[in-house]
């Protein structure tokens, strides 16, 4: 049996990004994904946000996206959101993944595909959990589990739109009970997708797609339409995330916005702060750095979008979001809009 210092569970963007760091610091780290693929089972959008973009360098980024628009279920007025900044890039995941492993494996850690966990012939010293929002590490090490998830389906395309690059987003209970639907037109990729809680889907999700896109203009694919989807935590960050036997990152620690489901940004950060409690800890062997992983910045950042999060799923009926559309088409409600979406 090998033994290292550190097994990641899970080759998403959070735990190679903890790998690679880990292995820059000297230490033995071995990464498992059940995986046989990084181009298979992809489960995010890969919006990644002007913070995002300004703190990192990231590969494989599509154009630039500085409109939003907003639309009520009628599809009617919707509210035009504008910004003199980048807010908005699409990554092709498979191609960030690939180069992620790439630096995984020259930092020094060993990146097993088609490998689960737990391992039967490594042992770990510590071990990172980042496999995903139903993580099976977060059961073993007795952590706290996401409870509130949402589920989505989306389709990614080739397209050769020539349009001014737009996220669209749809508020209809209909079809994305608690959350949206979506398209995401950067004149090179379209993303057509929506989310909600599946416990008020009315229709499997495939089915609801296919309402969506036959309601709403989208762009003509120009080339093979690949289809994702999954579980998104929308809980906040969870509390009990790190024990003397390994801690949690990424989705696997509900590091998403409860509101968005956004997760890119928290995971890359995440990932810091995991990697360097962890060297520390298994430098010193000080159980007391451990305290430090909490990430009580993140838990209050996120307090508000957690009641705005409640407060979406409060709206069931199609005749209610148009009424909050009246709020938003106000000079306050797109103040609130712009600060949610643009930071």
């Amino acid at each position: 049996m090998d033994t290292v210092d550190v097994l990641v569970v899970g080759a998403g963007l959070a735990g190679l990004n903890t790998a690679r760091l880990l292995a820059e610091a000297g230490l033995d780290v071995a990464v498992c994904e059940r995986r046989t693929s990084l181009e298979s089972g992809i489960r995010t959008t890969g919006i990644f946000v002007r913070r995002t973009l300004t703190d990192y360098d990231l590969p494989h980024l599509g154009p630039a996206v500085r409109r939003v628009l907003l639309y009520p279920p009628s599809h009617r007025d919707p509210v035009e959101l504008e910004s003199a900044l980048d807010e908005f890039r699409v990554g092709d995941m498979a191609g960030i993944y690939t180069q992620a492993v790439r630096d995984a494996e020259r930092a020094g850690a060993q990146v097993h595909l088609n490998a689960s966990y737990p391992m039967k012939s490594t042992k770990a010293r510590f071990t990172i959990g980042a496999d995903g929002a139903r993580s099976t590490v977060a059961k073993q090490l007795g952590l706290d589990v996401n409870r509130r998830l949402i589920t989505g389906i989306e389709e990614v395309y080739p397209i050769e739109s020539g349009s001014t690059p737009t996220f669209h987003c749809v508020v209809d209970p209909r079809l994305a009970p608690g959350y949206i639907a979506w398209v995401i037109d950067d004149g090179e990729h379209a993303h057509v997708g929506l989310a909600g809680r599946a416990d008020r889907f009315t229709a499997p999700l495939p089915q609801l797609l296919q309402r969506f896109r036959d309601s709403f203009p989208t762009p003509t694919p120009t080339g093979p339409v690949k289809r994702r989807g999954g579980p998104i935590p929308v809980g906040g960050l969870l509390r009990r995330i790190v024990s003397p036997d390994g801690l949690l990152v990424g989705d696997a620690a509900g590091a998403v916005s409860p509101l968005t489901a956004g997760g890119l940004d928290p995971c890359l950060r995440m990932s810091e702060l995991a990697a360097s409690v962890t060297f520390d800890y298994l430098r010193s062997g000080n159980k007391y750095v451990l305290e430090h992983y909490d990430a009580a910045a993140l838990r209050r950042r996120y307090l508000v979008r957690s009641t705005m999060r409640r407060g979406l799923s409060l709206v069931r009926r199609p005749g209610l979001a148009e009424l909050a559309f009246s709020g938003l088409r106000t000079p306050v409600g797109r103040a609130v809009a712009k600060r949610i979406l643009f930071t």
